[in-house]
């Protein structure tokens, strides 16, 4: 059965909680969605890049690749960096992808933005810390 790619990319640092973000987004992604093969990549300071993680997809059986920053809203890297690092022009979202001597779609996800679920989230994270008092 062919599969999505789904490359998750992160900002990096140089503490460990942006990588462990991540990576733990990924894996309940993994667990959850059977019919995408994810994969992490970092902007900077963590591993793997998003070249490295890029250059990784092209052994993976997929028809199709999407990229997903997980960042919260738009700014330079979402609208300038991260499109330069997978090849495409600013401000577009769709390209293509060399995968194996052939081409395959490629497609480049908003940011989380303005959501309820975040919003939820927010109120459970303030419950969880009222809690403290």
């Amino acid at each position: 059965m062919v599969k999505k790619g789904l490359l998750l990319v992160g900002h990096g640092s140089s503490l460990p909680y942006n990588q462990e973000l991540v990576e733990k987004t990924a894996v309940m992604i993994k667990e959850k969605y059977s019919d995408y093969v994810v994969k992490c990549g970092f902007m900077n300071m963590n591993k793997p890049s998003i070249r490295e993680s890029l250059d990784a997809f092209r052994q993976e059986p997929i028809d199709a690749l999407v990229i997903v920053p997980l960042f919260l809203a738009k700014g330079v890297h979402i609208e300038k960096d991260i499109p330069g690092e997978i090849g495409l022009p600013e401000g577009t979202r769709k390209g293509t992808f060399a995968h194996n001597g052939r081409t395959i779609p490629m497609v480049y996800a908003e940011p989380i933005g303005v959501d309820p679920l975040l919003a939820d989230l927010m109120v459970k994270n303030a419950t969880k810390a009222l809690t403290l008092i």
